[in-house]
């Protein structure tokens, strides 16, 4: 019987190092992405290569393994890989780098210390490695399989070489990965250091221990919210980059057994010409289940109880995987391109919680914000190239129990670019930063809203933009409406002002030119005629919801600053009651609508 003290001091100490390695990275790297943007992640493994630690996703360590003996891996060992096609599905476009240190006890691996970050720039056909046209893998960048990049301590600097020539921006390159070894080597000690403490026997009996009670935890008060039975939903991507809008389908297939879920992803589109495939099926899908776990705690008894719901190994047991043949959006065949995976992997996350909406009669948020990439390029005022590319956020789905969230990230930790630092580093002026009005999905729980961004450029540049729900909406739930799209709109107001698709590679802006972005809102949750009118007036206080939304959306007749009219709110809401009809189980929006010349009603038995 193991002491439960040690147990938490183990699992505390894992939580610790894995937090420390990504303070270390946030100090020291150079490329804005990392440092500011905070889009990097860390894990603590052991030496079977399950994650021990679970506050968010991280990569696999099982591609160094399988390249490399754990016999063979000797102290002072640094491994380093980006090949998504042969990461089993933890590396998802090339600009993520990921260095595994191994940690020794007695002269034998016991655990690993393992980061990626998403760098600046790792070559290719386009600033930023991620051609939002492009049509093969080669074009995306610099491919480098899992390789030595420490032998027992000694740099491989030939390889590194190669690696920052690669690069149109070195320095911040060779600086992030310096980062990123010098924090794992930092977590690898913290983790040996509990071996030297405790014993290898007791330290790993911890591991188990661990990774058990995460199992049955979930088992029993989040899988036991699923009736017994089998569930359908699609979603979709819009584009590609390459054919013409059209809609890219992910279908789920959930069986809820006694052991556990299978998801079956049996009726996903074919893969796609352009970068929206993702390479994710290998290793019987581990990866994958890790990542679509943390969609299963909204099922906890509270908010309270889902913030305390890690995700590490344990939940692998519990989930059965099934793909379809090569050659789909999930099993893309190499080389086909992938660098904007976030379309279809992120909808994954979205597909599980509308296939569990189905099976608990919508206790669920509604659909939630999806990363997107937005930035310029060109060169500043010493005529040195310059890349300014941030991942700014959206709104989460309402909820049963609350409003989404304004302006989250799907990435734990993640930040927009701070204006201080985009202004004094790049020929960039940011005009104004705030909520997108009306951008959440009305409902009795409203969807949270989006930024509204907008840069004016001071010298000429290209803007970029890798961005998914630019026709379709986050999905309403339970009667909730729909959130706004992602938009960008160049020269707002002004004579050229035109909106741009969600994937841009080179999009040429003049001197002085005005960019708006607007990033999408989150789907809402339930009647919106059944919010109380108190909230909608503060909404319209807060700049939220408009005059006009407030009444056309929500019955609800008020003054710009709040002041509500009783009377015509109550034969308002009347009046949209006697002439809206059924409400939908799920709204898709005027976007869906537009591509498949289908309502969202007819596929709700999907």
């Amino acid at each position: 019987m193991i002491d439960p003290i040690i147990v938490e001091i183990v699992e505390g100490t894992l939580a610790s190092a894995e937090a420390e390695v990504e303070a270390a990275i946030e100090r020291t790297a150079r490329s804005p992405m990392i440092r500011e943007a905070r889009d990097f992640r860390a894990g603590i493994h052991d030496r079977l290569c399950r994650k021990l630690t679970g506050r968010s996703y991280s990569a696999l360590v099982q591609p160094i393994v399988r390249d490399f003996p754990i016999e063979s891996i000797k102290p002072g060992d640094v491994f380093f890989h980006n090949d998504v096609y042969q990461s089993e599905g933890g590396i998802g476009h090339l600009p993520d780098l990921c260095v595994t240190v191994p940690v020794h006890h007695e002269s034998q691996v016991v655990a690993f210390a393992q980061a990626f970050g998403h760098h600046d720039d790792i070559g290719g056909a386009v600033p930023g490695s991620m051609p939002s046209h492009g049509t093969s893998h080669f074009q995306e960048g610099l491919i480098v399989p899992p390789v030595r990049l420490y032998e027992q301590g000694r740099p491989n600097l030939d390889l590194i070489r190669v690696m920052v020539r690669n690069s149109r921006l070195p320095d911040s390159l060779r600086g992030d990965l310096d980062a990123e070894v010098a924090a794992c080597r930092l977590g690898a000690e913290r983790i040996a250091d509990l071996f030297r403490r405790y014993g290898r026997e007791t330290v790993e009996a911890c591991f188990e221990t661990i990774l058990t009670r995460t199992t049955e935890v979930f088992r029993q008060e989040l899988l036991s919210k699923i009736p017994l039975g089998t569930y359908v939903w699609e979603d979709y991507a819009e584009h590609d980059g390459v054919d013409p809008p059209r809609l890219h389908a992910q279908r789920m297939t959930m069986t809820r057994t006694q052991q556990g879920l299978i998801l079956d992803f049996a009726g996903t589109s074919p893969q796609a010409k352009g970068p929206i495939n993702h390479a994710g099926n290998y290793a019987d899908g581990v990866f994958l289940k890790k990542w679509l776990a943390p969609i299963l705690r909204n099922l906890a008894e509270s908010p309270e109880r889902m913030a305390e719901l890690d995700v590490n190994e344990g939940v692998v047991p519990l989930i059965e995987l099934r793909f379809p043949p090569p050659g789909t959006l999930l099993t893309p065949v190499f080389p086909a391109p992938v660098n904007a995976r976030t379309f279809v992997i992120l909808r994954l996350l979205g597909i599980l919680a509308g296939v569990l909406a189905k099976a608990t009669g919508g206790q669920m948020p509604a659909d939630q914000e999806t990363i997107r990439y937005t930035g310029f390029y060109g060169t500043d005022v010493d005529d040195q190239p310059y890349l300014m590319r941030e991942v700014l956020g959206g709104g989460s789905g309402g909820r049963p129990w609350a409003d989404g969230s304004d302006t989250i990230h799907v990435v734990p930790d993640s930040k927009n670019l701070p204006v201080e630092f985009t202004e004094t580093r790049f020929p960039l002026r940011v005009e104004s930063l705030g909520l997108a009005p009306d951008s959440g999905g009305a409902g009795k729980r409203r969807g949270g809203l989006g930024y509204r961004k907008e840069i004016r450029v001071l010298r000429d540049a290209a803007f970029l933009s890798v961005a998914d729900r630019s026709i379709l909406s986050c999905w309403g739930l339970a009667g909730g409406r729909a959130g706004k799209p992602f938009r960008v709109t160049v020269d707002p107001g002004g004579a050229r002002e035109r909106d741009l698709p969600g994937l841009v590679d080179d999009e040429p802006l003049t001197a002085g030119t005005l960019v708006r972005i607007d990033t999408t809102g989150g789907g809402g949750w339930g009647d919106s005629l059944e919010r109380e009118t108190s909230l909608v007036a503060l909404d319209v206080l807060q700049g939220k919801v408009s005059v006009e939304s407030a009444r056309a959306d929500y019955g609800v007749v008020c003054s710009a600053d709040g002041l509500i009219d009783a009377v015509a709110t109550e034969s308002t809401r009347a009046a949209l009651r006697a002439e809206r009809g059924e409400l939908p189980f799920f709204d898709r929006g005027p976007g869906y609508r537009t591509l498949s010349g289908r309502d969202s009603a007819e596929v709700d038995s999907v």
